[in-house]
């Protein structure tokens, strides 16, 4: 990552507390691509799963209660201020599977033998996928599935490329693109090279389709304040936020603005709504 900050860093610092007490806008906005990932997942009760990168847990709770008392689910993450949110929320939760949150890399963890495994874009952050992909295999049994969705190109998701147009007039310079297989959001965004890896790393079926959502960025009594929610949610929780994330006060403040009236146009009805592409594998 830029000034050679690890993952680890990076999810345990400034960002991973500030998801952390942003989990229920996050969990909103991402919603209905939930949906479709536990619709591919297709749980059973009685099934073990691991949720690889499980953040503050919305995934790792749905799925204990898809598999019910019976089952058992992990959740591992690198990130201990989400973790920490994770577990707040389980104790909360009754009449599902037990859950076990580990604070742990999975591209080098042994956490044991699981069923099933799922990710909601947790798979694009391993300094070394090869080697992910080739663990998480380990940890599961013939017949075993690994369920994830990770972004499409950027240029095809609308909820970052308009904020983010917005912003890149604004830089003083434009940030370089990030290097080939690099951890990032938008790693997997070719589907061809993805599914020799998960190949490469021994699953003998592989299934990548894609998937398009509309999200809700943001609410608001009027157009104008879900526009400006929207912009926050942009500029704070999304890929476009380390654009700005260390930005003068006036620079700042002229991006929310730039932002605010880019994403004014997709108000409607007091909601702002941006298409989101993805890619929906399966893995087995």
């Amino acid at each position: 990552m830029a000034g050679g900050i690890t993952q680890a860093e990076y999810w345990n610092g400034e960002v991973g507390a500030r998801w952390a007490r942003n989990q229920a806008v996050l969990d909103a906005v991402f919603a209905p691509l939930t949906e479709a990932l536990f619709d591919r997942a297709a749980l059973r009760g009685g099934e073990a799963v691991l949720d690889i990168g499980c953040g503050s847990g919305a995934t790792s709770l749905e799925a204990a209660r898809r598999v019910g008392p019976e089952g058992a689910v992990t959740g591992a993450d690198i990130s201990a201020p989400l973790l920490a949110v994770a577990r707040s929320r389980a104790e909360a939760e009754s009449g599902a599977a037990p859950i076990r949150f580990v604070e742990a890399d999975v591209e080098r963890a042994d956490l044991g033998a699981y069923g099933q495994a799922l990710s909601r874009f947790g798979v694009m952050f391993f300094p070394d996928s090869a080697r992910a992909f080739v663990n998480i295999r380990r940890m599961l049994p013939p017949g075993g599935r690994l369920t994830f969705l990770c972004w499409r190109a950027l240029p095809e998701n609308l909820w970052v490329t308009v904020p983010r147009e917005a912003v890149l007039p604004l830089l003083p310079e434009i940030p370089p693109p990030p290097q080939p297989d690099t951890p990032g959001p938008f790693r997997f965004a070719a589907a061809d090279p993805l599914v020799a890896l998960l190949r490469g790393a021994g699953f003998g079926t592989v299934a990548c389709d894609a998937v398009d959502r509309d999200v809700v960025l943001g609410r608001g009594a009027t157009d104008a304040e879900a526009a400006q929610a929207a912009a926050h949610v942009a500029l704070n929780l999304g890929p476009t936020a380390h654009l700005v994330r260390e930005a003068e006060p006036d620079l700042r403040s002229r991006a929310e603005a730039a932002v605010t009236a880019a994403l004014t146009p997709h108000a409607q009805g007091g909601t702002v709504r941006l298409r989101a592409a993805c890619w929906l594998v399966q893995a087995g």
